[in-house]
């Protein structure tokens, strides 16, 4: 699968599922909806009903939760 820039260029991007993406950070599922809900991380595409996420996405969302979750205690 690949992205386009916003200059409307494809580019190639490879886009990952939640399950992948999940397991790439060490989380479930369900945090990745989590981060999606609370703006922390954006699909940058779909396939069918699935949300699809870049992989740069998912580790920039797992830092700032990180550094936020750190911050705070």
């Amino acid at each position: 699968m690949t992205g386009t820039t916003n200059t409307g260029k494809a580019v190639n991007i490879p886009l990952i599922t939640a399950e992948l993406a999940a397991d790439e950070a060490g989380v479930t599922t369900a945090t990745i909806r989590k981060w999606v809900q609370r703006g922390h991380l954006r699909p940058a595409g779909t396939q069918g009903r699935r949300r699809l996420f870049r992989l740069e996405d998912v580790f920039a969302a797992e830092r700032t939760t990180h550094l936020a979750r750190h911050h705070d205690h």
